[in-house]
């Protein structure tokens, strides 16, 4: 037989109204009686009643998460800052990926897994700035990621140009002149990779040195074996180089080890920095400098807007917002020694 709200309450000797203000996340309890609420909650083992909680509210308390790829260090530690900040809210979080496949993405849009959700936090991959017009949807929706702008709906992004040349200045303030660039995307036009070329070439620019198109490494996949393999045909090209911007920390990772096996010192050779700040790269050898994108506070403001759609559905609709999130350099030892 399943707990109940009045076992709970027995137990924690408070009202069935205080142990469902506590199950619902509300505001208007003391925290020492959530406490006891809680501590009798883990004793009996409760677990809510998910179907008649979601009838009485309009609520499902569920959110859904659409990445491109789980495997992926940068998208699994945002769901995981998601996942964290959404508990705290009284919501769990249905985790789903598309492969970066168009038609996936287009799909789950119109999914019945939708239905079973409150909302919808979607970075796509696949799509493009034609398909603007498909995130027109009925249900609250929060869009992250590069691949459409000035959309229908709330889009939480990062400073990608601005970051990519800050991680290129950053080596050319070390002294660095032959800077090459691995995980470009050929004939991309507005993503990740375009934007961050944008910022590396950009960077080369100001300081006044030439852009040279064989310093470019161009890549399908933004993993590591793809780093790895770019530079190895960099290296087998002859050409001179004395530093590497990955595009993404996988990427740079992936051009250690290339770099190692090739006998070429870090930084003292070839200084590396790459994009994104996952934790994989401080273990890297040598540890991987990089930009941090701000992947945090992309979790927090994803979730808040796409709580507060879901809040009030029923007011009059909010214009859609865009917010950008700051970055930072992380300086460690592939780039700046030590």
């Amino acid at each position: 037989m399943s707990v109940t709200l009045r076992e709970v309450a027995a137990l924690a000797q408070v009202s069935i109204k205080t142990v469902s203000n506590v199950v619902n996340s509300s505001a208007n309890v003391r925290p020492e009686t959530r406490e006891k609420v809680e501590r009798a909650i883990r004793a009996l083992g409760y677990r809510p009643n998910l179907s008649a909680r979601s009838l009485r509210s309009g609520k499902s308390h569920v959110i859904s998460l659409v990445v491109p790829e789980i495997g992926l260090n940068y998208f699994a530690q945002l769901a995981e800052h998601i996942t964290e900040s959404a508990a705290k809210a009284g919501y769990s979080v249905q985790l789903e990926q598309t492969g970066g496949d168009r038609s996936k993405e287009i799909a789950m849009l119109s999914s019945p897994q939708r239905v079973l959700a409150d909302g919808l936090i979607f970075s796509p991959l696949g799509m493009s700035q034609d398909d603007e017009e498909l995130l027109r949807v009925e249900y609250p929706m929060v869009l992250l990621g590069e691949r459409i702008f000035n959309g229908p709906v709330d889009h939480v992004t990062m400073r990608n140009v601005d970051a990519a040349a800050a991680a290129t200045h950053h080596l050319i303030a070390a002294g660095r002149r032959r800077i090459a660039v691995i995980g470009a995307h050929a004939n991309e036009k507005l993503g990740s990779a375009a934007l961050r070329f944008k910022g590396y070439k950009s960077a080369l620019n100001e300081a006044g040195i030439p852009y040279d198109p064989r310093l470019v490494g161009y890549t399908d996949l933004w993993h590591s074996r793809n780093g790895a393999q770019a530079m190895r045909e960099l290296l087998a090209s002859g050409i001179d180089f004395d530093a590497v911007f990955a595009m993404n920390d996988a990427l740079g990772i992936g051009v250690i080890r290339a770099l190692n096996e090739a006998r070429r010192r870090i930084p003292d050779e070839v200084g590396v920095i790459g994009f994104d700040n996952v934790t994989e790269g401080e273990f890297s050898m040598p540890s991987l400098s990089t930009v941090d994108p701000g992947r945090a506070e992309i979790a927090e403001v994803a979730l808040s807007f796409l709580l507060e759609r879901i809040e009030n559905r029923e007011a009059a609709p909010l214009r859609p917002r865009e917010h950008l999130v700051d970055f930072k350099l992380v300086p460690r030892a592939s780039a700046d020694g030590g």
